[in-house]
Order: C-alpha cells, then sequence, then structure tokens
C-alpha cells in the first residue's frame, strides 16, 4: 500500500473512490506532508485538469525529461511528421490528426518512461505540453492533442468513478485506451520549433513516487 496519499480536493461536491475530499477556497487546508490534494473545479464531474496541485514535503516526486513521439512508421520519410505516427501501416483512422496521432505516441512513451521506475499514467501529478503547428497550418492542433490526452488522463466521472467514453478523430466515443482519474495541473504551449525534426508534440511530466 502507498504511503504517499492522495487526496483530490473539490468545492461543493464529493470525489467517489478518493481517499478523502477537502473544500478548495479561502478555508483551503494544505495537505499533510505525505499527501497530494488535486483541487478540481466546482460543479465539474469530468473536468480535463486540476486548477493546481498542492505537494506535502515528505512526497517523493519523480520528473519524466521531456519525450516526443518514437519513430515507428519506418515507411515515412526521416524527418517527416508521419514517421512519427502510431498506427498501422502509419494510416490515420477516420478524422485522426497527425498532431492527435503524434500526443497518442508520446502518451504511450510517457507511460513506458514511469513504468520503468514504478510509476504509470495515474501517478502523474503535473504536465507541460509542447506543440508546433502541423505543415500548412497556421496554428497548433490544441483539439487533437487534448482529444488524445483524454484517451489517458481525466477520463472518468467524479460522480460515479465509471469510465467516460473518448472520441478517436471522428469517430464515436468508446472506452479510452487507459482508464485513468488522475487530472493533474497542466499548462499547454506553441512553439516554433521541437527539438527533432517531424515532431509536432513533446511533453514532459511530474509523478508522485510511491513507497
Amino acid at each position: 500500500m502507498r504511503k504517499t496519499t492522495i487526496i483530490a480536493a473539490v468545492c461543493g461536491a464529493a470525489l467517489v473512490g478518493a481517499v478523502g475530499t477537502a473544500a478548495a477556497g479561502p478555508g483551503f487546508q494544505p495537505p499533510r506532508h505525505d499527501q497530494v490534494k488535486a483541487v478540481l473545479p466546482t460543479g465539474q464531474s469530468n473536468p480535463a485538469i486540476a486548477n493546481g496541485v498542492a505537494v506535502g514535503s515528505k512526497v517523493t516526486t519523480y520528473t519524466a525529461s521531456g519525450l516526443g513521439p518514437a519513430a515507428v512508421n519506418v515507411a515515412a520519410p526521416a524527418g517527416s511528421p508521419e514517421r512519427y505516427i502510431d498506427f498501422p501501416g502509419g494510416t490515420l483512422p477516420p478524422g485522426v490528426t497527425i498532431t492527435e496521432a503524434q500526443a497518442i505516441n508520446v502518451l504511450k512513451q510517457i507511460k513506458e518512461n514511469l513504468s520503468a521506475v514504478g510509476l504509470g499514467p495515474s501517478d502523474v501529478i503535473s504536465m507541460r505540453a509542447y506543440l508546433s503547428e502541423p505543415p500548412g497550418a497556421a496554428t497548433a492542433d490544441f483539439v487533437g492533442w487534448n482529444r488524445a490526452y483524454r484517451q489517458f488522463f481525466a477520463n472518468t466521472d467524479l460522480t460515479t468513478g465509471r469510465p467516460v467514453d473518448v472520441p478517436l478523430g471522428s469517430a464515436a466515443p468508446a472506452r479510452p485506451m487507459y482508464v485513468n482519474p488522475s487530472r493533474p495541473s497542466r499548462v499547454t504551449l506553441e512553439i516554433e520549433n521541437l527539438p527533432v525534426a517531424g515532431w509536432l508534440v513533446e511533453v514532459e511530466v511530474v509523478a508522485a513516487w510511491p513507497s
């Protein structure tokens, strides 16, 4: 059993399945030394991210370096965005954008990175995502990124505790790839260039380490 207790703090709602709850606002109590408290938006049953995360002084954390997608589509030219499509034959499912495909690839890499040190996506408490615009686009594809994110994070209903179906591209919503109640604090930034040619997504995370 973990010695680090993770508590979600919400205002005016109970979080089913959590170790405990606390009220957000002026009376918010800081976490104990061994606790993590995610402060969630009020009145939402399925928020995407936390308003913030408070970490006790004795909680051990792990910071993963920024990770990009793996070059799994070897049929595509090196340095092209298509090189980083992790779907059979490098073919995008209907409605799936290149950024969405790369983001799913990245989140799989993060899952493997965390697994190597005894962690998982459910342990993530903070995330920073960097997006670059696809070729020919004027801006980064935040919509595609958010669809991919929901495949691995914030895909349970806080009221019922049950998984919430999410869309892949234009397909009808279906069970997420990785069911995970974790709602980390998060920032998403658009930048001009990423360090590897063809990358459109790079993500770094902080996770709370189990004992």
